[in-house]
């Protein structure tokens, strides 16, 4: 059934970067891993580097996956936007162009104990 308004509807994103206090929303998904059946959603500072988005925000959240103590991540495969992508782990989000709600994919060949595919 349509919906017909009285008056014109104005809708405020609320999700804006400038509602995070310095800090950006950045999505991250471990494909064929579907122990996790959503990605994670990370708040993080721009000035973040990459190492710490995996040490500190990523691999705790991991933990529950037998495989995460066997990813190398120097090797991961990364897709940023679904496009393939290298990382630089020294870098922060901002210089490695991470921006706020922007979707980060890995997958690890290989690695395969809870996986959707063999």
């Amino acid at each position: 059934m349509p919906v017909v308004a009285l008056k014109e509807y104005v809708g405020v994103a609320r999700d804006r970067v400038e509602n995070f206090n310095g800090k950006q929303l950045v999505y991250v998904s471990w494909d064929h891993h579907l122990l996790f059946a959503a990605p994670f959603l990370l708040c993080l500072p721009p000035q973040t580097t990459f190492a710490e988005l995996i040490q500190v925000a990523l691999e705790p959240l991991l933990q529950a996956d037998p495989d995460t103590a066997a990813i190398n991540w120097r090797t991961v495969q990364w897709l940023k936007g679904n496009q393939p992508w290298v990382p630089d782990f020294d870098l922060s989000l901002t210089d490695n162009a991470i921006g706020h709600k922007d979707q980060l994919r890995f997958s690890t060949p290989g690695l395969n104990t809870i996986c959707a595919v063999s």
